[in-house]
């Protein structure tokens, strides 16, 4: 018998052993695809600054040269004299990070060329009110030739950055797949090691036969595995732990960021559209360009807004957790038709588990609304003093939770977040009864 398990260890240690090979060999694809993707992304964010900066300087040049021509004062120059040393070296830039992509670089080109007319166009009015002909300067100013350049060089920097978008979009698709490879790569090589351990526990059984002391050793080997089996269990949830509160704090940071920089760019956008506004006001065509431009910038800032709220809501932090609730409920009443009952109380819980309760609420509402065709829907949070229950409820078509799909992502996650916050999450449902989910948090210790 004993010969009869030696086959059974060769094939398990074929199996780990090309079970290593794969894993290894995913995760340097993984590492490599998504090395690439991670500079595919950095040089599309690089484009988009760059562009953005040609397009102020010619903006902050046209508004030094207009000054300048109104006023005749050599300090409004400044801006214009200024733009102008700027530009030629950002298009440099440009031109350099585009050296590899022939269509970017020709576009980069045609960009070039419109700016050089355009700042000609500058030159010679400013040349020409230096000179004092004041006629010249007016007939150059009112020709179409500076309107028409302008709106090339927005045409040209519009699509480059429309460009640049979708690599970086390509870039977030790429790093996502690499991160499935990962995870499957994963999922094959605990297959592989489940089907070795089997394979290891017959031998053992074989094993037992040929006497006592190979049985000890033998059970003191599989008691190590096990031990290691726990101990890898304990670091996969930790991983995943940090992954989530990496998720969130990368999502927080990614609000923050949409906030500040973007939220201040679409603000210096709308104030230079209202002084152009101001300035142009005899021009009804140009008026209503620009009252164009503003609604866009409008709706470019309620996007940006509802982003933000999205990935990180500001109403948890500014209002506390009751409030954030309240909106989320009725935002997705508002959405989905349904009926939203909920029964709030005030409670104690820090930042991270009034985190937790929400992204549960928030989950959860997003199930109902996917899968569970309710008309009806109840938020419920009490507090209990030392510990906190949070419950959602809905009258849909429920579901057995004893084979619940292995697809169900959304509620191994609510499961791993609240027992992470060390809390507990049940589901009760039955088909066609409604499911009921409740959570129970520690709150905050005094």
């Amino acid at each position: 018998m004993r010969w009869l398990a030696f086959p059974k260890m060769a094939l398990g240690l074929a199996l780990a052993a090309l079970a290593a090979l794969a894993l290894v060999g995913i995760n340097e694809a993984g590492y490599q695809q998504s090395h690439r993707a991670l500079q595919d992304v950095g040089d599309a964010q690089k484009a988009r600054g760059l562009l953005n900066l040609v397009l102020q300087n010619v903006l902050d040049a046209e508004t030094g040269q207009r000054g300048f021509l109104l006023t005749g004062e050599a300090r409004y120059r400044e801006p214009y004299d200024l733009a102008v040393k700027q530009v030629e070296g950002n298009l440099a830039t440009l031109q350099g990070l585009y050296a590899r992509r022939p269509t970017e670089l020709t576009r980069v080109g045609e960009l070039s060329k419109h700016v050089a007319r355009k700042l000609a166009e500058m030159e010679m009015s400013v040349r020409l009110r230096q000179s004092g002909n004041e006629d010249a300067w007016k007939f150059v100013i009112t020709t179409d030739v500076g309107r028409e350049e302008m709106e090339a060089i927005r045409q040209q920097v519009g699509q480059l950055i429309a460009i640049s978008n979708e690599e970086l979009t390509r870039s977030q698709l790429q790093i996502a797949r690499s991160l499935r490879l990962a995870r499957i790569g994963i999922t094959l090589v605990t297959l592989a090691g489940l089907l070795a351990f089997y394979l290891y526990l017959r031998q053992t059984h074989a094993l037992r036969l040929v006497g006592e002391r190979q049985q000890e050793a033998l059970q003191r080997e599989r008691n190590a595995l096990e031990g290691e089996v726990r101990e890898r269990t304990a670091t996969l949830g930790e991983l995943a732990t940090h992954l989530q509160q990496v998720r969130e704090s990368e999502r927080g940071f990614l609000a923050r960021e949409l906030h500040d920089e973007l939220g201040s760019l679409l603000t210096a956008a709308k104030l230079d559209v209202a002084r152009l506004k101001s300035r142009l006001s005899d021009s009804p065509d140009a008026t209503q360009r620009l009252q164009h431009l503003n609604e866009l910038l409008n709706s470019g800032i309620a996007l940006k807004r509802r982003i933000i709220e999205d990935l990180r809501p500001s109403s948890l932090s500014n209002l506390g957790l009751v409030a954030s609730l309240e909106i989320l409920g009725r935002e997705f009443a508002e959405q989905s038709g349904m009926e939203i009952e909920m029964v709030l109380e005030p409670v104690d819980l820090d930042e991270d588990n009034q985190l937790t309760a929400y992204r549960m609420v928030q989950e959860s509402l997003t199930n109902i609304g996917k899968y569970a065709q309710a008309s009806e829907a109840s938020i419920v949070m009490k507090n209990y003093g030392n510990h906190v229950v949070v419950e959602v409820v809905d009258n849909g078509k429920g579901f057995d939770t004893r084979h619940a799909r292995p697809s169900t992502h959304g509620l191994a996650g609510m499961r791993h977040r609240v027992e992470a916050a060390k809390g507990k999450l049940s589901v009760a449902s039955t088909p066609g009864q409604g499911t009921h989910l409740s959570a129970i948090l520690p709150a905050r210790q005094a």
